[in-house]
């Protein structure tokens, strides 16, 4: 029996081929779609999950009230995780984590790159294997490091390094461990870890309360109760500051830092799982709209195979069987559609990894991979294939083999229905690509404050400090920059931010989080800021401009000065006298309002120089002769530098991700959608030969055939627009309100969607109806 259902199956498959062909093709389509995301989704939902101690795995986040609004944040004093091992014995280990850049060098090579400087309990606690070296002993030396491979052959040529020595700075390290190349499901990002007591020797050890530079994660043992421990160490901060700091401690689980990173009011709400649950919605959809056209073409096409129902019947044959058989082709189908989903995915992965930032593979040489796959390509055969064999399988014997089995037509048959879904969903995805697109280009819009053009920076490495007045002048003096300034970070992001701001008339109640970004001088002009109130720094006119400050206007506002220039502010006991005020300007996210910022003087830290390059001349001239001054006063670090605009770029990154992988899926549904429109149309215009011929005697015209073929589908999908735009709208609301800084829904979006979504389903029943509508009513009607 099963052999005769396969010799049917492979018969039918091979007599309608234009239909077999589309019904391929979409689930195809729709299963490599599906499983693109799949694998994407699978590997945000497994980040970190494979270190084997992850269900004791913390780590310790602070939680206060500011501004009125209870915050969370996950850097931590120094001294925390010390204190927490000392104290509570359901901590069996603690590691502490300081990044830092510094300068590798091996003789002539030299790296910048970022150290991560933490605890030898690091090793034990989280699954990152050493390929050499003991990890008992491998961070006990201030003077050792471990690398990883990558590290190893950028500086060696070579995995077999160890023992070899790396110099940072002005001290040399002796690698004692070559650790595997992190996997891409990791939040961890190095290359390279030093032992923390290295920053004793550095200058960077603190033992103060107040000052938040590192994080801290916390091994508990087996039997704690994660909650209960949570009770006894959220006053660990404030007993410790002697109440100076009033925030709590909890614990943050290792399984909830990729996904669960937003907190409101000082519980999770959510973070990256958001996206994961939408896309997931999607691949769910884009099956789902597959597996529509395999229905509809089968159901369709049902008057070809009642008569074979009949007979089967009439010799016996139940529905039950009937129904396995039907599902039994569908999954045949599916099972060559999924071979080639396969196909396509191995095929169009390395571009999917680059538009994603990822780097997915398919695991071809794990069998669970294997029975993942068939499980998936079963699953899809059973959805596609339950309503077509249900159906069929339910016309009576009787009436089909009496040739009065007739099809029903209804304004809202089940076919019909399917339709509407289909391109519901995809002009949903069409209206939020749109709205997508226009947030960014909104938040590209945007003034940010300052001149983004010809500004590059270099972080302070080396001898450029020492350096730095030699540097400056021969910039200016040789026009090859027309301003030069020290800051403590580059424009486009902060380093610091302090609650720790007092002036003359603040409420001693109020918490705000201040901004901290520093100049030496002349940051104004090299960064094309615009002063509202006052002047920039200028240690030349002014040398007590080292304890200068500029406000921006939230600060301005904040402070409520009826004139803020002369005014003294502190940061944390430092003194400050306000010398000007400038526009708010774009620091952290361009999505967002600017928070209060305070731009501090030349006795505060700094770590980059920032060049506003000749505007006469391109920065590809300019660039050689800046990298030839900072080789000359700078010979043992490498000349890294950086374009501020490109910076500002990257803050459009990920959601420039989102709208292009939203973009591809909606292309991808209306693709999907219309194959199958254009099946269904091509039934419809065989179906109705005989009746088009008689109309074309009757006079009809061409035109008015195809309209009056076309008019039904194009009516179903002006159905599907009344559904989706408030579908769309109430959906794209809720995430636009995720930004301060937002565009308004407008009314052309919807109805370009929808002009859009008419047109392309009207080019593609078109072709059928106009090739219906000329065919010769002679020989459509030689038979009557």
């Amino acid at each position: 029996m099963l052999k005769n259902y396969l010799k049917i199956a492979f018969r039918n498959l091979f007599r309608n081929k234009g239909f077999s062909a589309i019904n391929i093709l979409g689930l195809s389509v729709g299963m490599a779609s599906a499983l693109l995301i799949l694998f994407w989704m699978y590997n945000e939902v497994s980040y970190d999950r494979f270190h084997t101690k992850k269900d004791y795995l913390y780590e310790a986040w602070n939680r206060g009230t500011f501004d009125g609004k209870l915050q969370c944040w996950n850097s931590t004093p120094q001294v925390l995780g010390p204190a927490l091992k000392a104290e509570y014995p359901e901590v069996a280990d603690v590691a502490r984590i300081y990044s830092r850049w510094f300068v590798t060098r091996n003789g002539d090579k030299k790296i910048s790159i970022e150290a991560m400087i933490t605890d030898p309990a690091f090793l034990s606690m989280f699954d990152f294997p050493l390929l050499q070296g003991n990890p008992a002993n491998a961070l006990q030396s201030v003077s050792s490091m471990i690398v990883t491979q990558k590290m190893a052959i950028r500086m060696f040529g070579t995995e077999d390094v160890l023992g070899k020595t790396i110099s940072i700075d002005k001290d040399n390290f002796t690698i004692t461990g070559v650790m595997k190349d992190l996997p891409p499901n990791t939040e961890f990002r190095f290359d390279y870890i030093l032992p923390w007591q290295y920053l004793k020797k550095i200058g960077a050890a603190d033992e103060s309360w107040s000052f938040n530079n590192a994080r801290t994660f916390v091994w508990l043992k087996p039997a704690t109760n994660p909650a209960l421990l949570a009770g006894k160490i959220k006053d660990i901060t404030i007993r410790h500051s002697n109440r100076a700091e009033e925030h709590e401690v909890f614990l943050h689980p290792i399984s909830l830092w990729h996904l669960y990173s937003n907190f409101e009011n000082g519980q999770v709400v959510g973070g990256r799982i958001a996206i994961v649950r939408l896309f997931g919605v999607i691949a769910a959809f884009i099956l789902l709209i597959a597996c529509i056209n395999f229905m509809n073409l089968s159901t369709a096409r049902s008057e070809k195979r009642a008569k074979e129902v009949g007979i089967r019947k009439t010799a016996g044959a139940n529905k039950g069987l009937l129904v396995g058989q039907f599902i039994g082709e569908s999954i045949l189908i599916a099972t060559v559609a999924g071979a080639i989903a396969l196909l396509a995915v191995y095929l169009v992965l390395p571009a999917f990894n680059t538009l994603t930032g990822k780097e997915l593979h398919v695991p071809v040489a794990h069998p669970e991979f294997w029975g993942a796959a068939l499980a998936f390509i079963l699953f899809t055969g059973i959805v596609a294939g339950s309503y077509p064999a249900f159906y069929l399988s339910s016309f009576k014997p009787i009436s089909v083999l009496k040739g009065t089995f007739k099809r029903t037509h209804s304004a809202f048959s089940p076919r019909k229905v399917l339709v509407v879904i289909q391109f519901s969903f995809a002009i949903v995805l069409i209206i939020s690509t749109l709205i997508v697109v226009e947030q960014i280009r909104h938040a590209q819009n945007r003034d940010p404050g300052y001149d983004r053009g010809q500004v590059v920076y270099h972080w302070l490495t080396g001898d450029l400090g020492k350096n730095y007045a030699q540097i400056k002048r021969e910039l200016l003096a040789n026009s090859i920059a027309t301003s030069v300034t020290k800051t403590a970070s580059p424009l486009s992001s902060v380093v610091a931010d302090t609650w720790g701001i007092e002036w003359q008339g603040k409420n001693p109640s109020e918490k705000i989080d201040f901004d901290i970004f520093t100049e030496d001088e002349g940051l104004v002009k090299t960064a094309g800021l615009q002063l509202i109130r006052g002047r920039d720094m200028d240690l030349t006119a002014f040398p007590s401009d080292s304890s200068a400050a500029l406000l921006n206007e939230t600060a301005a506002k904040i402070m409520r000065f009826k004139d803020p220039i002369g005014q003294t502010i502190r940061d944390n006991g430092k003194a400050y006298q306000v010398v000007g005020v400038v526009k708010d300007f774009v620091i952290r996210s361009p999505y967002d309002s600017q928070g209060p910022l305070i731009i501090e003087g030349a006795q505060s830290f700094f770590n980059v120089i920032h060049m506003k390059l000749h505007a006469g001349k391109p920065a590809a001239e300019l660039m050689p002769a800046v990298e030839a001054i900072f080789r000359r006063y700078n010979p043992e670090y490498p000349f890294e530098y950086h374009f501020v605009d490109e910076d500002y770029a990257l803050k459009f990154e990920d959601t420039r991700r989102i709208a292009t992988l939203t973009g591809l899926f909606a292309g991808l549904t209306i693709f999907i959608s219309c194959l199958g429109l254009f099946g269904l149309a091509a039934y419809m215009a065989e179906n109705r030969v005989k009746e088009i011929g008689v109309r074309k005697v009757l006079g009809a015209s061409v035109v008015s055939i195809a309209a009056l073929l076309s008019g039904e589908f194009v009516a179903l999908v002006l159905v599907s627009i009344v559904i989706a735009v408030p579908v769309a709208w109430y959906v794209m609301n809720l995430w636009l309100n995720d930004f301060e800084y937002r565009i308004g829904i407008q009314w052309w979006t919807f109805a370009a969607s929808g002009v859009l979504a008419v047109v392309v389903s009207l080019l593609t029943v078109s072709y059928q109806a106009i090739r219906a509508a000329l065919l010769d009513p002679v020989k459509s009607l030689r038979s009557e």
